[in-house]
């Protein structure tokens, strides 16, 4: 799979960009501030519907202007697609796809896959759970477009359920008995939701762990094992843990179901929903040890590179049969790999082993401030992006 063309209008800084892409590796280079991480996100988004960068589709839209245009020609051995978004902050974004309208902008998750690398891959490690929680979710997407209806269902129910919890929590700090009758229903529909959530996330990171372990060891010659599991928030105490493997959905949500009765009160209290996926973790370990807050600044950069090349590897080759759950599943796929001015902010080693492991993959998309941080490994073709222009070099 790879990506022939690129059309943007009014997307970030960009009132009108177009790009002729092919395979191999394309590295834009120019000064900072000229937009080059504007067209790689645009090719991202179109993958994921979501940008690497912020989480409003707002600030995707040139100002001044009331949306954005972004269309990307695809293709995979014979076959092209065209898709066409047209990004509208506040309203519903709507798509195309070879110049056919789709009822839902999500309808277009699938056509194209990417694995993008960029600095703010360290958060994976050294931030806080959700953006561990949104790289599971990303990827389950482009494993299994119809997950993204299912994410999108869940935090509704969740924003649902919790205007609920505040409603009954100020009642109590009132003195007043709450209103809880419609608690039991938002109960079950997010334990449905959240159960194929959970399942998801538990098959993902056991599929990724052993990619993980091999890309780290690639990566870094630093002493320790890299090792990734999955903490569920209805592991405690009084409750068995999630089990890693042969649980169903529906064992699952029989447990989320318990896990949410038990802390009912609590939830009340607190006005808050304290039981289910939005309060997990990915646990990254080195060496037994929490790789947040022990490793180093280095080590902790080797361990998001692994997680990325874990997440390529995993869709390019799928997991043996591991995933069965994820309807929607190509194999064969190979994502499109942007390397979004990651070299910069690696050392001369990680920064040639990098660019060693994904020399090979069928489109690499790279962005740099100047030559030099294109490593050798990964001479092609390239584009000068400044002052508005984009030219062949």
């Amino acid at each position: 799979m790879h990506v022939t063309a690129l059309s943007v209008t009014d997307f970030r800084s960009w009132p009108q960009a177009d790009l002729v892409l092919t395979p191999g590796v394309t590295a834009l280079v120019g000064p900072n501030g000229q937009g080059k991480t504007n067209l790689v996100e645009a090719v991202g988004y179109v993958a994921t519907l979501g940008s690497h960068r912020v989480a409003s589709d707002a600030a995707l839209v040139r100002a001044g202007t009331e949306r954005a245009i972004v269309r990307l020609r695809a293709a995979r051995e014979e076959r092209s697609t065209l898709v066409e978004l047209e990004i509208n902050p506040g309203r519903a974004n709507r798509a195309q796809v070879n110049r056919a309208p789709v009822r839902r902008a999500r309808d277009v998750l699938g056509i194209l896959r990417t694995v993008l690398f960029a600095p703010e891959d360290l958060a994976l490690v050294k931030g806080d759970p959700d953006g561990r929680r949104r790289f599971l979710d990303e990827l389950a997407v482009q494993v299994s477009p119809r997950m993204a209806g299912v994410l999108a269902d869940h935090e509704r129910v969740l924003r649902q359920r919790g205007a609920l919890l505040k409603s009954a929590a100020a009642a109590r700090r009132g003195r007043h008995e709450p209103d809880l009758r419609t608690l039991d229903v938002w109960d079950a529909r997010l334990a449905e939701l959240g159960a194929q959530v959970l399942a998801m996330r538990v098959a993902l990171a056991r599929a990724l762990a052993p990619h993980v372990r091999e890309a780290y060891a690639q990566v870094s010659d630093a002493p320790g094992e890299a090792v990734l599991t999955y903490r569920s928030s209805v592991a405690d105490d009084d409750a068995p843990r999630v089990p890693h493997e042969g649980a169903s959905v529906a064992e699952l949500t029989e447990l989320l179901m318990a896990g949410m009765a038990r802390s009912r009160d609590k939830e009340i209290d607190r006005g808050v929903t304290l039981v289910g996926p939005h309060r997990d973790d990915l646990v990254l370990e080195l060496a037994g040890l929490p790789a947040k807050g022990y490793a180093s600044h280095g080590e902790s950069w080797s361990f998001a590179l692994a997680l990325r090349l874990a997440s390529f590897h995993l869709l390019t080759d799928g997991a043996d049969g591991d995933l069965p759950a994820m309807a929607g599943w190509d194999e064969g796929s190979e994502p499109v790999l942007i390397l979004d001015d990651v070299f910069a902010e690696l050392d001369t080693r990680r920064r040639a082993r990098l660019a060693t492991l994904v020399a090979d993959a069928e489109q690499v998309l790279v962005t740099a401030a100047v030559p030099e941080d294109v490593p050798e490994q990964l001479q092609g073709s390239r584009l000068s992006v400044m002052d508005g222009r984009i030219d062949a070099v």
